[in-house]
Formats: structure tokens, sequence, C-alpha cells
């Protein structure tokens, strides 16, 4: 995939199919964008081009009602490759940026920049100074410049429209099962493993302390996970929240037991997938108790993954 950071000194040779927005989570409504853009690409002979905003356009315009997002930069741009996307442009959104007039911006990006031959749009998706171009403008714009426009319809979901605003609302809920669903995967944080206070080994089973660098974080609780070590998913529970057993710590961590596995994690990137709810954060009257449900959280966690349902979907040992 070719990544460029705005397009003044980008080698852009070959026509393209271009989407533009924010695509925060990659949802199954991007989704379906992101296909359109690969099959008409694979159809016109031309690159599957995607461009996207950092940082995002709310945290420059309204700051106060930015929403904290649910991908990081990196993360993004490799789920626009699973799904078959090309080139990935990322343009510097900032005060300046937001006074470029849309058709402008049509004819200098779009047009003689990037010579696309087709360009999609989400439904409901703005572009321009004050938000002025829209799939109206797109189109009449495309029949003056010599490309084809048009709007790729929303996705629903048990007649919901499926967007990336649900989706933080059922994350901070822990409804992590619904929000797979919309987002037609398991929603995953990632970041480096930090030395902890050793309790869980302590206890018999030894946590990854991970420091996510997303900033959607479930709702505190205990979850049945998937962790990603040496190319492998495996089994996992991850609790999320402060220990209120031990009452020592005032932020919530992301703590991950992988079941049935030992190894030295410090310093390591994981990758943690949450996939089952399984009860909220409790303070116990003692370590023993602690050890008790941590058993039982385990056991149900064990017998999730057994599931013929689940062993079909995804591949963790």
């Amino acid at each position: 995939m070719k990544l460029f950071h705005g397009t003044n000194n980008a080698d852009i040779a070959r026509p393209t199919v271009v989407t533009l927005g924010v695509f925060d989570g990659l949802h199954l409504g991007h989704q379906l964008i992101m296909k359109t853009v690969v099959d008409r690409a694979r159809a016109t002979n031309s690159v599957p081009t995607v461009i996207t905003f950092e940082p995002h356009p709310r945290a420059v315009l309204h700051p106060e009602s930015a929403p904290p997002l649910l991908q990081t930069l990196d993360q993004k741009i490799e789920a626009m490759g699973v799904l078959g996307i090309q080139q990935v442009i990322v343009l510097h959104f900032d005060q300046a940026f937001a006074q470029i007039r849309a058709e402008d911006f049509l004819r200098d990006t779009i047009v003689d920049r990037l010579h696309a031959k087709e360009v999609y749009l989400g439904r409901g998706f703005f572009f321009g100074h004050n938000r002025e171009g829209n799939i109206e403008l797109l189109r009449r714009v495309s029949e003056q410049l010599g490309f084809v426009a048009d709007e790729v319809p929303e996705v629903r979901l048990r007649g919901e429209r499926i967007g990336s605003t649900v989706i933080r609302q059922l994350l901070l809920d822990g409804r992590v099962n619904l929000a797979r669903r919309m987002l037609g995967r398991p929603y995953g944080v990632e970041g480096p493993v930090a030395k902890g206070d050793a309790r869980g080994l302590q206890l018999g089973f030894p946590t990854a302390n991970v420091q996510p660098h997303n900033r959607v974080i479930p709702r505190r609780g205990v979850y049945v996970t998937a962790t990603l070590i040496g190319g492998q998913w495996r089994r996992s529970v991850t609790n999320i929240g402060v220990r209120p057993t031990f009452g020592d710590a005032l932020d919530p961590s992301v703590e991950t037991h992988v079941i049935n596995w030992s190894g030295d994690l410090y310093a390591d990137v994981l990758r943690v997938r949450f996939l089952h709810r399984l009860r909220d954060e409790k303070k116990f009257g003692s370590i023993d108790d602690l050890k008790s449900q941590i058993e039982r959280d385990v056991f149900r966690a064990q017998r999730f993954f057994g599931r013929a349902g689940v062993k079909r979907s995804l591949t963790i040992v």
C-alpha cells in the first residue's frame, strides 16, 4: 500500500477510484464503501484510493465535542489495506484546510492530482468550507470535470443505522457483542505491556498490563478476549478496572490473562480483542474469594471458546 501525507509530493500517475471521509472504526458501513471503491477500481483498471483526515475535523472545529476515536491512524490504515485499498492519502486538517471550498478541493486534489475516474461518498458525508460539499455538489462538479460520482447507501442492523457514535456508546456500555456485529469483527485495543505489581502472578493467574493506544475502552468489567502473541490469537480473559479488592488503583487498567500460556510479555505490543462480557467489576471480601471468582471466569471463558460458532468464526489456539 502507498501512504501519502498530503498530495503535493505524491507521484500518482495511474487513474484512481476515490472515497473520502474520517472512517473511524471501519464498521460495516465503511466496509461497504471500501468494497465499492475496490470493485470499481478493478473494473476500471484504477488504484483504489482513500482520502482521510488527521486530526479528526471536529477536534479542530469543535474540540469541546470531538469524539474519542475507535482506532489510531495506523490501525485504520492497516485495516484499509486488509480491505483491498492500495493507496491512502492522509490530509492534515487545520483551520486553513477548513477554509478550502469543496469545488476547489475536487478540482485541485481529486481531478488534477489524483486523476479520479470515479468518486464515492458515504451517505450524509460533507466536506469543504462550511460543509458545502455533498453528493449533489459532487455530482454537479463530476459532470463538468468528467468523472463519475455516486453515493454508497448506509448499512443498518436491526433497523438501526450503523455509525461510529453508536458503536462508541455500545462499548462504553459494555455491549461488545453488538459492537462486534456492527464492526464486522471484535473490537480491539493495542498497546505496550508495562510492568505491574505481579498480583496476578501471586494469585496464580499472571496478567499483562496493557497500556492501550486506543482512546475508547469498554466499560469496566471482565471479558472473554483474544490476545495476539507471536502471530497467533490466544484465548484470554481481560479485566478492565481499578482492582477494588486491593483498593490501591486510581485509574482503570487493562489486565489480560492468557490462558494456558507462560512467557515474558513486558515491553511487547499486544493486541486484545473483546469477544464477550462476563461480569461487572466487583470488590471481594478476601483474596481467596477473588481467586475463586477468577477461576470461574477462566472456566466460563473456556466454555465460550468451546462453542461451535466461535470455533468457526475465530482462529484461536
